[in-house]
């Protein structure tokens, strides 16, 4: 999910620079390309939503946000003695299943698309990119990044047939498995966000989007590792696809507290 609230929605709290939280966003790239995955690090600002790009020497930042302006303020709320890294690869429209691909490409990793390069290979290029820096808050001193966790609001572009929608469980869970084994972490903790649709006019936007609904929830059930997001069946659309400003805003700070509960309860067993 790129993120299509709008920055002038942000109330001052959020309308800021993050004091010790640093981003690095991965140049968001449609299949087939081979730029995605550049950036750099920079401490967190207004403008990594929809729009954003990055060509691995200056980020351009957008008039939009996601979650991670949320999240951060909620994350360093319950860790204010922790500085905090993000790492963000997203690229709007993206499926998981390769025979729902669209022109923006999917993730499945053994998706032969253009030049052979799909939305997994642009995430594994923005976690080398992002890790190849050993300094990243520029202060001389060498950082260590520890993974901590993965949040991932998808699955929209998966709904178009019932055959599709029905392998969603296996694709999200072999895909959230790789993507802790590229993190060298296999117990991970995901936290994943809960489609919704907007039923513009009355018709619903997504066919099959209560199987993907449910798949969402039998992942989160069977891993221990994971949890799920429910209160985007609440959220206010901007348009068809996409939610309000509010709603990203809300979306951020949720994420932070499912991800806090999995990262406590994976301590304290």
């Amino acid at each position: 999910m790129d993120g299509f609230g709008y920055n002038k929605d942000l109330p001052d709290s959020l309308n800021t620079d993050f004091d010790d939280v640093y981003i690095f966003h991965g140049n968001p790239a449609i299949g087939g390309e081979s730029d995605g995955g550049l950036g750099i690090w920079e401490q967190l600002k207004p403008g990594h939503g929809t729009g954003f790009s990055s060509d691995g020497k200056q980020n351009h930042l957008s008039e939009r946000f996601g979650l991670e302006l949320s999240f951060a303020k909620k994350m360093k709320a319950l860790f204010p003695n922790e500085k905090i890294a993000i790492i963000k690869y997203s690229r709007g429209g993206t499926s998981i299943d390769s025979m729902a691909n669209r022109k923006p490409g999917c993730w499945e990793p053994d998706y032969n698309a253009n030049q052979g390069i799909n939305q997994y290979d642009h995430f594994l290029a923005t976690l080398r990119n992002a890790f190849s820096d050993h300094d990243i808050d520029d202060d001389g001193i060498e950082d260590v990044l520890i993974p901590s966790g993965i949040v991932w609001m998808q699955g929209e572009s998966d709904t178009d047939t019932k055959e599709i929608a029905e392998r969603y469980l296996f694709n999200l869970k072999r895909l959230m498995d790789l993507i802790r084994a590229s993190l060298l972490v296999d117990d991970l903790p995901v936290v994943i966000g809960k489609i919704s649709d907007s039923w513009d006019k009355g018709d619903k936007v997504y066919p099959y989007a209560e199987l993907v609904q449910y798949a969402q929830e039998e992942y989160a059930k069977t891993d221990r590792h994971a949890a799920i997001v429910r209160n985007t069946r609440y959220y206010k659309f901007s348009d068809r696809w996409h939610f309000d400003s509010p709603a990203y805003i809300n979306l951020g700070a949720s994420f932070a507290e499912k991800l806090y509960g999995l990262i406590m309860k994976k301590s304290n067993k």
